[in-house]
C-alpha cells in the first residue's frame, strides 16, 4: 500500500494495489474510487484533502 499527498494540487492518494485502473467513480463529492478490471478497489483519491482532514501530510501507521 502506498499513501501519497500532493500539496500542490491538495490530493491524498491511497494505492492498495499496483493493478492498472480500469474505471474510476466519484462515490461522494471529492472522493474518487479506482477499480481494476475485475471491479476490485485499487485506490482512493481524496480531493481538497487539507479541507477534509487535520493534516494530510501526517501519517499514523498501526498494525493490530
Amino acid at each position: 500500500m502506498k499513501v501519497k499527498y500532493d500539496q500542490e494540487v491538495d490530493v491524498l492518494t491511497i494505492e492498495f494495489s499496483s493493478a492498472p485502473v480500469e474505471e474510476s467513480d466519484e462515490d461522494k463529492p471529492g472522493i474518487i474510487l479506482d477499480y481494476d478490471k475485475d471491479g476490485n478497489i485499487v485506490g482512493i483519491e481524496i480531493l481538497n484533502a487539507s479541507k477534509r482532514m487535520e493534516n494530510p501530510r501526517s501519517l499514523e501507521y498501526a498494525v493490530g
